[in-house]
């Protein structure tokens, strides 16, 4: 056991020193120890908190704000309104609100809503006074917290937890899952350079301190527990989780005591249910993955029960459909043993020594080291696996950047599904996340580190929703606060879809290989430090020696497009003049792809004059010709190769299909000789 402490303590400096060892931006820094106590016959508990607050900040503190999320699950909250507002918005005929929303939250009986009440609060020992404003606590401070200070908060709080309605809940039909204990506990908001966090509760994202989680939770003994974590008394827990060999030895009494310990995170989630079942696989040289599934049959019967005829008919018995669910269950855990090595090659390293996939919530949602999944859907698995790299070890402020914690993470997550499903030879599910659906295009899984050049690209359906968002007109900049998107399709596809553009774009303007040693330069300079979009481009500008706030200005505070056409081609002295228009307000470089009758090709590259740089060559096998840059002023362009005009076959801007040009019809000409 002492072993045991020794290396949860070196863990917890090896991760604090890396921390640091980032880029120079303050951070604050928590200590949480919560002790909980569930009643399963009530569905509330009562916690004590203890909570070391360190302002390392520059500012002197007078008050402290406290998220209360729970308290949303209440008739007439601000999420109750705001789904419902939405839900009078028609788009395709069809309301705007989340599915798993609703109006739900309007029809909750008093047994059914969620709360979070707090009992007392003192720091240093003295009562402070504090006013809740729904999903927000304040705290007007006795005394002002100093600069390099440290201070100590003591809570009491109670809750109940809500019916299953978004994210956290109790007793959700789909998955029967009785606990998923997510958002559940007093949190301290964030306090960065940009000052207090109190974001609201109102339909998503969220953005917290790091630091290191002591959480006792004493529940039922029949009852199982997996979540964000180190559990320190595995041996005496049981449930799979003891050490190979080792006679569970469980304390006598009708309840039983979980004890977790998590460094160096920013919240901690988990879930309970009597009916668990538990897998475990052991990746060499990396963590202990665990696989949590409520296994109850009787719930699986009236899942069978309640399918239509066709879909009974793929399993013919109740039993085989219990059989296949199991076994998509274990396919979920031998995927991540598959992907892991692939993932820390090309994204960064996976810090901790564990990561739970556990059956619960209401669709897909991550949390540090752990991920709620409402099914054994591979493809959504790997999506919330990959938030591990951008939200849970990066820690952007999801609610003003949902893009490059969602769009990085579907980016990411394609390519991570594509590999898999060619090494495995195993299709993976249609993934739930984000916009819908998404087709998944078989490609060779290292194409983005070499040559796009006459390969498919594997991230089309984020362009195909990206240029559906266009069209629709509804579109927002990705400047605009998660919250505040005048309908969810617009929040759904600028974060989901056009975030994924935008990682998969900037390869066509740097150089696929260069993107990727940005994203691994980004994920090893910023990780532990909240990032924001300056710098993410900053890191890119010097990992490509390229400028790229021009990229931001646009793509990213605008809802400016890109189109390009070949406008005409002449001869003058035996060359070949082709004319290019600039037809969308946005300017990107451009890569011509010059096809011949003899079958050879040239690559007429032409950089946008913002970049003041060129990307690498990225195909050796095709010759380039690179060309002055095009300034944004000019909506025209023209340049020259040294061929006949007769000699041409074929011209294409971008044959790659990474720019987002949302009108291809213009960018390739057959020439009829």
């Amino acid at each position: 056991m002492m072993r045991k402490r020794f290396y949860t303590l070196c863990t917890c400096t090896l991760l604090a020193v890396a921390a640091w060892g980032q880029p120079d931006r303050w951070q604050q820094r928590v200590k949480y120890t919560m002790d909980i106590a569930m009643n399963v016959t009530t569905n509330r508990f009562t916690g004590k908190q203890r909570l070391e607050y360190t302002n390392n900040s520059p500012d002197t503190l007078k008050k402290v704000f406290y998220h209360l999320y729970w308290n949303a699950f209440q008739p007439n909250s601000m999420m109750d309104n705001r789904s419902r507002a939405l839900g009078q918005k028609k788009i395709n005929n069809r309301p705007d609100w989340d599915g798993r929303v609703r109006d739900r939250i309007l029809h909750l009986k008093e047994d059914e809503i969620g709360y979070q009440k707090i009992l007392s609060l003192k720091m240093n020992g003295v009562a402070q006074k504090f006013k809740m404003q729904e999903t927000i606590l304040e705290v007007p401070l006795s005394q002002p917290i100093l600069p390099k200070a440290k201070v100590v908060f003591d809570m009491d709080f109670e809750a109940q937890v809500p019916l299953q309605i978004r994210r956290s809940g109790r007793d959700n039909p789909q998955t029967g899952v009785r606990y998923s204990m997510s958002q559940w506990y007093p949190k301290m908001c964030e306090y960065d350079y940009e000052g207090w966090h109190p974001t609201p509760y109102v339909a998503r994202e969220f953005y917290g301190v790091w630091g290191d989680y002591e959480v006792n939770i004493t529940i039922d003994r029949n009852y199982m527990i997996g979540g964000t974590g180190y559990l320190q008394n595995a041996n005496q827990v049981g449930f799979g989780y003891e050490a190979p060999g080792v006679k569970v030895a469980k304390p006598a009494g009708a309840t039983l005591t979980w004890r977790f310990v998590a460094p160096n995170v920013h919240d901690f989630m988990w879930a309970a249910d009597p009916d668990y079942a538990h897998l475990t696989r052991t990746i060499a040289g990396g963590p202990v993955v665990h696989v949590i599934y409520n296994n109850d049959a009787e719930h699986l019967r009236r899942v069978f029960a309640a399918m239509t005829d066709d879909n009974k008919k793929k399993y013919g018995t109740a039993e085989n459909y219990i059989k296949d669910f199991q076994e998509q269950w274990k396919r979920v855990a031998d995927m991540a043993v598959i992907v892991l090595p692939y993932i820390e090659k090309k994204f960064g390293a996976y810090p901790y020594k564990q990561y739970t996939f556990i059956h619960g919530g209401d669709g897909g949602m991550e949390y540090p080291m752990s991920t709620l999944l409402v099914g054994p859907s591979v493809s959504t698995a790997i999506h919330e696996w990959m938030h591990s790299w951008y939200q849970m070890m990066l820690g952007t402020n999801e609610s003003q950047y949902a893009w490059m914690d969602e769009g990085f993470t579907s980016y990411a997550s394609t390519l991570v599904t594509n590999y898999y499903q060619t090494v495995s030879g195993t299709i993976a599910e249609q993934s739930a996340v984000g916009t819908g659906p998404r087709k998944k295009v078989l490609v060779d899984s290292l194409a983005t580190s070499r040559s796009y050049v006459g390969a498919a690209n594997p991230h089309e359906d984020a362009y195909d929703s990206y240029f559906g968002l266009v069209a629709s007109r509804l579109e927002e900049p990705l400047t605009t606060h998660a919250d505040h998107f005048e309908t969810n399709l617009a929040y759904s596809i600028a974060s989901y879809s056009k975030g994924e553009v935008f990682m998969e774009q900037l390869g066509y303007i740097v150089g696929a290989p260069v993107r990727d040693k940005i994203l691994l330069n980004y994920y090893n300079q910023w990780r532990y430090k909240h990032p924001n979009v300056n710098d993410f481009i900053r890191v890119a500008e010097k990992t490509s020696d390229i400028k790229l706030d021009w990229y931001r200005e646009y793509f990213v505070n605008t809802t400016k497009t890109i189109d390009y056409g070949i406008d005409s081609l002449w001869e003058e002295a035996g060359k070949t003049k082709i004319r290019l228009r600039r037809l969308g307000n946005m300017p990107m470089p451009m890569d011509v792809l010059i096809t011949f009758k003899d079958g050879s090709k040239l690559m007429a590259y032409v950089p946008m004059y913002l970049m003041f740089g060129e990307k690498p060559v990225e195909d050796a096998a095709i010759p380039r010709n690179v060309y002055e840059p095009w300034k944004w002023t000019h909506p025209q362009y023209t340049f020259e190769i040294d061929r006949r005009l007769i000699d041409l076959k074929i011209i294409e801007i971008d044959p790659s299909m990474r720019l987002a040009d949302i009108d291809r019809k213009n960018n390739k000409l057959d020439i009829p000789w």
